[in-house]
Protein backbone atom coordinates (compact mmCIF):
# COMPACT_ATOMS: atom_id res chain seq x y z
CA UNK A 1 0.00 0.00 0.00
CA UNK A 2 2.89 2.30 0.53
CA UNK A 3 4.45 2.64 -2.56
CA UNK A 4 2.89 2.41 -5.91
CA UNK A 5 4.03 1.88 -10.08
CA UNK A 6 4.64 5.54 -11.40
CA UNK A 7 4.99 5.67 -15.04
CA UNK A 8 3.91 9.31 -15.86
CA UNK A 9 1.28 7.70 -17.67
CA UNK A 10 -2.53 8.76 -17.23
CA UNK A 11 -2.93 5.74 -14.81
CA UNK A 12 -6.01 4.61 -12.97
CA UNK A 13 -4.89 2.89 -9.35
CA UNK A 14 -7.43 1.08 -7.50
CA UNK A 15 -7.53 -0.11 -4.29
CA UNK A 16 -8.82 -3.48 -3.04
CA UNK A 17 -9.56 -4.35 0.58
CA UNK A 18 -12.34 -5.59 3.13
CA UNK A 19 -14.71 -3.99 4.37
CA UNK A 20 -15.42 -4.73 7.99
CA UNK A 21 -18.53 -2.09 8.63
CA UNK A 22 -16.11 -1.08 11.52
CA UNK A 23 -14.89 2.41 12.30
CA UNK A 24 -13.00 4.52 10.76
CA UNK A 25 -14.69 3.35 8.07
CA UNK A 26 -12.37 1.63 5.45
CA UNK A 27 -13.46 3.74 2.20
CA UNK A 28 -12.18 6.51 3.83
CA UNK A 29 -9.09 5.25 4.83
CA UNK A 30 -8.29 4.18 1.67
CA UNK A 31 -9.38 7.34 0.31
CA UNK A 32 -7.15 9.13 2.45
CA UNK A 33 -4.53 6.72 1.90
CA UNK A 34 -4.78 7.27 -2.31
CA UNK A 35 -4.65 11.33 -1.76
CA UNK A 36 -1.79 11.12 0.27
CA UNK A 37 0.60 8.39 -2.20
CA UNK A 38 -0.79 10.37 -5.55
CA UNK A 39 -0.30 13.85 -3.94
CA UNK A 40 2.87 13.41 -1.81
CA UNK A 41 1.44 14.98 1.56
CA UNK A 42 0.46 13.43 4.86
CA UNK A 43 -2.85 11.76 5.15
CA UNK A 44 -3.78 14.34 7.42
CA UNK A 45 -3.70 17.16 4.84
CA UNK A 46 -5.91 15.38 2.72
CA UNK A 47 -9.63 16.58 1.98
CA UNK A 48 -13.00 15.01 0.73
CA UNK A 49 -15.44 17.28 -1.25
CA UNK A 50 -17.31 16.76 -4.33
CA UNK A 51 -17.43 18.55 -7.72
CA UNK A 52 -20.05 20.24 -9.29
CA UNK A 53 -21.90 16.90 -10.56
CA UNK A 54 -21.41 15.52 -6.85
CA UNK A 55 -18.90 13.22 -7.82
CA UNK A 56 -16.22 12.56 -4.73
CA UNK A 57 -12.75 14.61 -5.04
CA UNK A 58 -9.62 14.54 -2.88
CA UNK A 59 -7.82 17.44 -2.52
CA UNK A 60 -4.72 18.87 -1.15
CA UNK A 61 -4.13 22.73 -1.23
CA UNK A 62 -5.49 23.31 -4.77
CA UNK A 63 -4.75 20.28 -6.12
CA UNK A 64 -7.66 17.73 -6.70
CA UNK A 65 -7.93 13.57 -7.56
CA UNK A 66 -11.04 12.07 -8.89
CA UNK A 67 -11.87 9.34 -6.69
CA UNK A 68 -14.63 6.71 -6.32
CA UNK A 69 -16.05 4.36 -4.00
CA UNK A 70 -17.57 0.77 -4.42
CA UNK A 71 -18.90 -1.65 -1.71
CA UNK A 72 -19.79 -5.88 -2.13
CA UNK A 73 -20.34 -7.58 0.80
CA UNK A 74 -17.04 -7.57 2.72
CA UNK A 75 -15.83 -5.82 0.54
CA UNK A 76 -14.34 -2.14 -0.27
CA UNK A 77 -13.10 -0.59 -3.47
CA UNK A 78 -11.69 2.80 -3.73
CA UNK A 79 -10.29 4.21 -7.37
CA UNK A 80 -8.32 7.60 -8.30
CA UNK A 81 -7.09 9.47 -11.11
CA UNK A 82 -5.03 12.53 -11.30
CA UNK A 83 -5.62 12.90 -14.78
CA UNK A 84 -9.53 13.13 -14.92
CA UNK A 85 -12.87 11.67 -14.13
CA UNK A 86 -12.73 7.88 -12.35
CA UNK A 87 -15.84 5.20 -11.84
CA UNK A 88 -15.23 2.15 -10.59
CA UNK A 89 -17.73 -0.89 -9.48
CA UNK A 90 -17.62 -4.19 -8.04
CA UNK A 91 -20.21 -7.04 -7.59
CA UNK A 92 -19.48 -11.01 -6.27
CA UNK A 93 -20.15 -13.49 -9.00
CA UNK A 94 -23.55 -15.28 -7.61
CA UNK A 95 -26.97 -16.92 -9.32
CA UNK A 96 -28.77 -14.09 -10.43
CA UNK A 97 -32.12 -14.10 -12.99
CA UNK A 98 -29.92 -12.80 -15.62
CA UNK A 99 -32.01 -12.91 -18.47
CA UNK A 100 -34.84 -11.88 -16.49
CA UNK A 101 -33.23 -9.11 -14.87
CA UNK A 102 -32.23 -7.88 -18.78
CA UNK A 103 -35.47 -7.90 -20.07
CA UNK A 104 -36.47 -5.52 -17.37
CA UNK A 105 -33.48 -2.96 -17.09
CA UNK A 106 -31.19 -3.32 -20.63
CA UNK A 107 -31.65 -2.09 -24.27
CA UNK A 108 -32.71 -4.99 -26.63
CA UNK A 109 -29.07 -5.35 -28.07
CA UNK A 110 -27.71 -6.53 -24.90
CA UNK A 111 -30.57 -8.38 -24.55
CA UNK A 112 -29.60 -10.32 -27.42
CA UNK A 113 -25.99 -10.41 -26.45
CA UNK A 114 -26.86 -12.03 -23.27
CA UNK A 115 -29.72 -14.87 -25.06
CA UNK A 116 -27.00 -15.87 -27.44
CA UNK A 117 -24.35 -16.53 -24.64
CA UNK A 118 -24.08 -20.34 -23.02
CA UNK A 119 -26.58 -20.29 -19.76
CA UNK A 120 -23.52 -21.18 -17.89
CA UNK A 121 -21.95 -17.87 -18.54
CA UNK A 122 -24.89 -15.75 -18.46
CA UNK A 123 -24.46 -14.64 -14.94
CA UNK A 124 -21.00 -13.38 -15.30
CA UNK A 125 -21.29 -11.39 -18.69
CA UNK A 126 -24.85 -9.63 -17.11
CA UNK A 127 -22.73 -8.27 -14.21
CA UNK A 128 -19.67 -6.81 -16.23
CA UNK A 129 -22.63 -4.67 -17.67
CA UNK A 130 -24.36 -4.21 -14.68
CA UNK A 131 -20.64 -3.32 -13.20
CA UNK A 132 -20.14 -1.28 -16.80
CA UNK A 133 -23.20 1.18 -16.14
CA UNK A 134 -22.27 1.86 -12.80
CA UNK A 135 -19.23 2.71 -13.25
CA UNK A 136 -19.91 4.90 -16.39
CA UNK A 137 -22.27 6.66 -14.38
CA UNK A 138 -19.74 7.29 -11.34
CA UNK A 139 -17.50 8.76 -14.16
CA UNK A 140 -20.12 11.07 -15.65
CA UNK A 141 -21.60 12.04 -11.77
CA UNK A 142 -25.19 11.26 -12.61
CA UNK A 143 -24.85 7.28 -11.17
CA UNK A 144 -28.05 5.29 -12.61
CA UNK A 145 -30.36 8.55 -13.44
CA UNK A 146 -31.37 9.00 -16.78
CA UNK A 147 -31.80 5.96 -18.19
CA UNK A 148 -28.29 4.71 -17.08
CA UNK A 149 -29.31 1.24 -17.09
CA UNK A 150 -30.28 1.57 -20.58
CA UNK A 151 -26.87 3.15 -21.65
CA UNK A 152 -25.35 0.78 -24.36
CA UNK A 153 -21.92 -0.50 -23.00
CA UNK A 154 -19.38 -1.96 -25.08
CA UNK A 155 -19.14 -5.65 -25.39
CA UNK A 156 -17.58 -6.69 -22.02
CA UNK A 157 -13.31 -7.44 -21.44
CA UNK A 158 -10.30 -5.49 -21.88
CA UNK A 159 -9.24 -2.99 -23.12
CA UNK A 160 -11.09 0.35 -21.65
CA UNK A 161 -13.50 0.71 -24.92
CA UNK A 162 -15.15 3.57 -25.96
CA UNK A 163 -18.96 4.34 -24.42
CA UNK A 164 -21.35 4.36 -27.26
CA UNK A 165 -22.60 7.69 -27.59
CA UNK A 166 -20.65 9.13 -24.79
CA UNK A 167 -17.09 11.58 -25.92
CA UNK A 168 -13.65 9.83 -24.60
CA UNK A 169 -15.79 8.09 -22.02
CA UNK A 170 -13.86 3.94 -21.77
CA UNK A 171 -14.65 1.32 -19.58
CA UNK A 172 -13.35 -1.77 -18.94
CA UNK A 173 -12.98 -5.03 -16.88
CA UNK A 174 -9.51 -5.44 -15.48
CA UNK A 175 -9.32 -9.10 -14.01
CA UNK A 176 -9.83 -10.14 -10.22
CA UNK A 177 -9.99 -13.39 -8.83
CA UNK A 178 -12.10 -13.84 -5.78
CA UNK A 179 -15.29 -14.73 -7.83
CA UNK A 180 -14.89 -10.68 -8.09
CA UNK A 181 -16.46 -8.68 -11.64
CA UNK A 182 -14.94 -5.19 -11.31
CA UNK A 183 -15.26 -2.17 -13.82
CA UNK A 184 -13.27 1.10 -14.12
CA UNK A 185 -14.43 3.77 -16.12
CA UNK A 186 -12.30 6.73 -16.95
CA UNK A 187 -12.91 10.00 -19.14
CA UNK A 188 -9.77 9.80 -22.15
CA UNK A 189 -8.69 10.25 -25.20
CA UNK A 190 -5.87 8.34 -24.81
CA UNK A 191 -4.71 5.27 -23.46
CA UNK A 192 -4.82 4.80 -19.47
CA UNK A 193 -3.21 2.22 -17.51
CA UNK A 194 -5.26 0.47 -14.52
CA UNK A 195 -3.55 -0.58 -11.60
CA UNK A 196 -4.96 -2.96 -9.22
CA UNK A 197 -3.28 -2.77 -5.75
CA UNK A 198 -3.95 -5.48 -2.94
CA UNK A 199 -4.73 -3.69 1.00
CA UNK A 200 -2.74 -5.94 2.75
CA UNK A 201 -4.69 -9.33 4.18
CA UNK A 202 -7.40 -9.40 1.43
CA UNK A 203 -6.65 -12.11 0.03
CA UNK A 204 -7.75 -10.68 -3.82
CA UNK A 205 -5.68 -11.47 -6.89
CA UNK A 206 -5.57 -9.87 -10.11
CA UNK A 207 -3.79 -11.00 -13.17
CA UNK A 208 -1.59 -8.78 -15.65
CA UNK A 209 -3.72 -8.12 -18.57
CA UNK A 210 -2.98 -7.92 -22.32
CA UNK A 211 -4.06 -4.94 -24.35
CA UNK A 212 -4.78 -3.78 -27.85
CA UNK A 213 -4.95 -0.22 -29.63
CA UNK A 214 -2.16 1.36 -27.28
CA UNK A 215 -4.51 1.11 -24.08
CA UNK A 216 -2.41 -0.49 -21.70
CA UNK A 217 -4.29 -2.18 -18.57
CA UNK A 218 -1.17 -3.66 -16.82
CA UNK A 219 -3.31 -4.81 -13.46
CA UNK A 220 -0.55 -5.59 -10.81
CA UNK A 221 -1.44 -6.49 -6.90
CA UNK A 222 0.92 -5.55 -4.18
CA UNK A 223 1.07 -7.01 -0.50
CA UNK A 224 2.21 -3.53 1.11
Amino acid sequence: MDQLTVSGRDTVYVWVGRDTGGQPDPAAVLVRRAGSLLLGRAETAVVLTHDREGRPVVRVDDVGLAVSVSRTAGLVVVAARRAGAVGVDVERIRPLPALALARRWFPPTELARLGDRPEAGRTVDFLRLWTAKEAVGKALGRGLRDDGLRRLMPPPGLPLRPVPGVEHLRVGHPHLDGGLVLAVAAHANAPVDVEVVQWPGHGVTAERSASVERTNLPVVVRGN
